[in-house]
C-alpha cells in the first residue's frame, strides 16, 4: 500500500487544498494519517475508491 502525499491527492483529485479539508472535516473524504509531527499522508486505496465512488454516482445521476 502507498502513502500518498498532499500534492499526490490534489492532482488526483483536481481538488483544491482547502476543499481536501473541509470535505475531511465533514466526513466526505477519506481521513489523512499522520506520518511524522509536521507530515501526513493519505492511504492510495483509500483516494482511489473514493474517486471510483464519485465517478459512480455521477453515472448514476447522468442515467436518471
Amino acid at each position: 500500500m502507498r502513502m500518498l502525499r498532499l500534492p499526490e491527492v490534489l492532482e488526483l483529485t483536481g481538488l483544491s487544498r482547502s476543499t481536501i479539508f473541509r470535505l475531511v472535516q465533514t466526513g466526505n473524504f477519506p481521513p489523512s494519517v499522520k506520518l511524522t509531527t509536521r507530515t501526513i499522508g493519505w492511504f492510495s486505496t483509500d483516494i482511489e475508491t473514493w474517486i471510483a465512488a464519485r465517478a459512480a454516482a455521477s453515472e448514476d445521476q447522468a442515467n436518471d
